[in-house]
């Protein structure tokens, strides 16, 4: 079942991104006049992001984009992330009125650059990413708000591309996503990627492989049908007042970007507005992922609790036709395939022992279905990178693209089961009622 799946999200994802590399571009500005060009306020919520801070703040500025804002949140950190910025940026304190329509942690102060008007810094007591977004989302004074993560590059062109679908969509544009990409290993040159490498360490490596086949045709085929629960917290534009709408993000879950987009979902349909929530596979930003197995076992174990506590705090969408295809097939996908699929490959697992130290065990019958299972995943695997390839073309040596070919094959045979026990783990900490974050460790830029 999961695999039928997998395969029509692999045709409507096919579909999807192939639609979109034959519609042509325009020039923002040439056509629609840079004044009709919707502000964008980029939210940079920062923890302890001293080592990077600086170089995603001059990242951000260099966007080639008409109207552009860039508003760092520092959220109580305790490291030299507030002095870096300081520093570097010439900041000075200010006083600013502002309509509070979201609860935060209260803001300690705001700060302007006296070099660059476009950056502005707010110090909060610290209360989490999604309190930090939320305090970002009530300072903008912007239409549009794009919320990143303090280590995301984003790829100079890529907020024209974002709104160049907003400009160009007949119904109300809430929320658009581009695909991120792994950073590690790639070589960058004044804060920006110009030249695409395969990470030398394994483990990220193969979330390079991952991270293709989930952004293009997972996330791509729920987009066709518009019904796509997850923008990524690392590079998702949104319309503020819907934000502001629903509450902004929820503060007591780890997952507050799949939590938001399924919330617009709901709020859009019971107003019964006519609406969009895309995914585009040409905006471009890249990201750090972790090196080793204990970072990578918490990132994952979190997103898991960040998907339960998502579908429980929306349990009445799931097979709702309320909804739509939203409600009727993705969120039920979620919660059998994404959910409870794991607990079910553990037990796979667990009784293929039993069957065979009981004697009732077909071994030829079992390598086959082996065989079937993992080819499928191996072909899907490949698609998305044939795909990748065909269309955004990043990675530029022939040996990185057959380590990616080696990795497709490969990520089956360990990787995945560590994913599971990962997933595994992240259900049992929900049902523990754990809370924690867990840190993500950052490589300089």
């Amino acid at each position: 079942m999961i695999n039928l799946g997998y395969l029509i999200l692999l045709f409507l994802g096919i579909d999807e991104v192939l639609f979109h590399s034959r519609k042509p571009d325009f020039d923002i500005c040439d056509r629609e006049g840079c004044k009709l060009v919707p502000g964008i306020t980029i939210i940079v919520p920062a923890y302890n992001e001293e080592k990077i801070i600086s170089e995603s703040v001059i990242s951000l500025l260099a966007l080639e984009y008409p109207k552009l804002e860039v508003l760092v949140v520092n959220d109580g950190s305790s490291d030299n992330t507030l002095e870096k910025l300081k520093r570097n940026f010439k900041l000075i304190e200010v006083t600013r009125e502002i309509d509070e329509k979201i609860d935060t942690a209260p803001i300690r102060a705001i700060y302007n650059s006296i070099e660059e008007k476009r950056l502005t810094v707010l110090d909060k007591e610290n209360g989490g990413k999604a309190d930090a977004l939320n305090a970002g989302v009530n300072y903008a004074r912007t239409d549009l708000v794009l919320a990143i993560d303090a280590d995301t590059l984003v790829e100079k062109d890529a907020l024209q591309k974002l709104v160049r679908k907003y400009m160009r969509t007949d119904s109300r544009v809430v929320a658009l996503g581009g695909i991120v990409r792994v950073l590690n290993n790639c070589q960058v040159v004044s804060s920006e990627v110009v030249k695409a490498k395969l990470p030398k360490k394994f483990l990220p490596g193969m979330q390079v492989m991952e991270y293709i086949r989930a952004f293009l045709f997972g996330r791509s085929g729920w987009s066709r049908i518009n019904s796509l629960p997850i923008i990524s917290g690392a590079f998702g534009l949104f319309e503020r007042e819907s934000l502001v709408d629903i509450g902004g993000y929820r503060t007591t879950t780890v997952g507050e970007d799949i939590d938001a987009v399924v919330r617009l979902h709901k709020k859009m349909k019971k107003d019964e507005e006519n609406y969009d929530i895309s995914f585009l596979p040409d905006p471009v930003c890249w990201t750090q992922v972790p090196r080793e197995r204990k970072t990578l076992s918490k990132q994952r174990a979190r997103w898991q609790r960040g998907l339960i506590e998502t579908l429980t705090y929306n349990k009445e969408m799931i097979f709702n036709p309320k909804y739509g295809k939203l409600g009727v097939f993705a969120l039920p996908f979620f919660l059998f395939f994404e959910l409870l699929g794991p607990i079910i490959e553990i037990t796979g697992y667990f009784m293929f022992i039993v069957f065979f130290l009981l004697g009732i065990f077909s071994l030829s019958y079992f390598l086959l279905f082996l065989a079937v299972a993992v080819i499928f995943g191996v072909l899907l695997s490949l698609s998305s990178l044939l795909l990748a390839e065909l269309t955004l073309k990043r990675y530029e040596d022939p040996i990185d693209r057959l380590k990616l070919l080696a990795l497709a094959v490969l990520e089956n045979f360990g990787y995945r089961q560590f994913h599971t026990i990962w997933r595994i783990k992240g259900t049992i900490q929900f049902l523990q009622k754990e809370t924690k974050w867990g840190e993500m460790t950052r490589e300089e830029i």
